[in-house]
């Protein structure tokens, strides 16, 4: 395999995952994203803050950098043995990219998103399995980080079962434990039981200065 590509999947995998849609979509409404709500510049704080357009509009944008950086390998016009390999590449290199973006002082959000739309792309089945683990568990619970913690953990479990190959399997293993690892505050919270479950709010005003800071959310 040529090292131009693995080269450029990794750098454009890391930009991808590295831009601050959280950050962005908040600064266009006046606020910075990082000094307001729970201080993350991932989809939940910003719906908190900002209301249901703006946090849904970076949730999607963040499920595409992670679709397009693993994605894009597996286009014709990629002529390489083992494109998959520079698939794997791509939605590592998103994830890290998410949660240490260069463009926000490598400061970032918990990067479930991201890898979302990046497994989605490498290993569809199981990740469809973890949405709706996502899906139900929050429903049920109301709890954004309860539900990504075990979308995380089913997505481990089912890359294992539905026959992807070993490297998949262990590379998806390892970043949903990283993802579960960057909850480790909001674990501390739910075994305490002080962990604030999800709840509408009307959009901030623009500025959103005087937001009470909440416990953290992905």
């Amino acid at each position: 395999m040529s090292n131009f590509w693995i080269i450029t999947s990794l750098l454009s995998g890391y930009l991808l995952g590295a831009l601050p849609f959280g950050y962005l979509v908040a600064k266009a409404h006046g606020v910075d994203i990082f000094k307001v709500g729970s201080g993350n510049p991932g989809a939940t704080n910003v719906k908190r803050v900002l209301g249901a357009k703006a946090g849904n509009t970076v949730l999607v944008l963040d499920l595409i950098k992670g679709a397009v950086a693993t994605g894009w390998p597996l286009l014709p016009f990629v002529v390489t043995d083992h494109q998959w390999v520079l698939s794997v590449i791509g939605v590592v290199a998103a994830v890290i990219g998410h949660a240490f973006s260069v463009f926000t002082r490598f400061k970032g959000g918990k990067s479930v998103a991201t890898a979302a739309g990046g497994l989605l792309v490498l290993i569809p089945g199981a990740c469809l399995i973890a949405c709706a683990t996502w899906v139900v568990t929050f429903y049920a619970s109301r709890f954004v980080s309860l539900a990504s913690i075990l979308g995380a953990a089913s997505v481990i479990i089912a890359s294992w079962f539905l026959g992807y190959p070993l490297a998949v399997s262990i590379i998806t293993t390892v970043l949903a434990s990283f993802i579960i690892l960057r909850h480790h505050e909001n674990i501390r919270r739910l075994l305490n039981g002080t962990e604030s479950r999800f709840v509408k709010k009307a959009p901030a005003a623009a500025g959103g200065g005087g937001e009470t800071k909440p416990p953290a959310q992905p």
